[in-house]
């Protein structure tokens, strides 16, 4: 029997809980991560960059169309589920009334250990659920409010 702690075979009691901690944190499907944000930064940047590289109006609006329906798709059918345990699907009665299902993982407390969610994921896609929606708003007000100015200042040079 070995009673020299620094040998390598006694463990800690907290390595388990540090190494938990860190388990949870840690992000499980990074490949998941970087599409859930890449198809919404992907708009953004293409909503931005449209007028510098000179594109045509339709053009650009059908690739910011596309990139939002990837997005879509992608956080309905894969990120949602991966990274926070969400599932929705459309369910027919008998009746042929059209109800939608929507289920979300347990509790934290209730789960194994396994199927548990990272922090990390569950905050990445919860602020780039948020977040780019907000920015978007942004976008539209100051759209709203550079061609009121304009509508504003060509009014006024008819009058004069």
């Amino acid at each position: 029997m070995r009673l020299d702690p620094n040998e390598g075979d006694d463990v800690s009691l907290f390595d388990a809980e540090e190494d938990s901690a860190t388990r949870k944190n840690k992000i499980k499907h990074p490949l998941a991560s970087f599409f859930h944000l890449f198809f919404r930064v992907s708009a953004i940047l293409v909503y931005l960059l449209c007028g510098l590289i000179g594109g045509s109006f339709i053009a650009c609006m059908v690739t910011i169309i596309l990139l939002l329906s990837c997005d879509f798709w992608t956080v309905k059918n894969i990120t949602g589920r991966l990274m926070v345990g969400l599932r929705w699907w459309n369910q027919v009665d008998d009746d042929g009334k059209s109800h939608w299902v929507f289920e979300s993982r347990k509790p934290s407390g209730t789960q194994s250990s396994a199927s548990r969610t990272s922090n990390a994921e569950s905050r990445i896609f919860w602020l780039g659920l948020v977040i780019c929606p907000v920015i978007w708003v942004i976008f539209a007000f100051t759209t709203l409010i550079s061609l009121k100015i304009k509508w504003l200042a060509f009014t006024k040079q008819e009058e004069s």
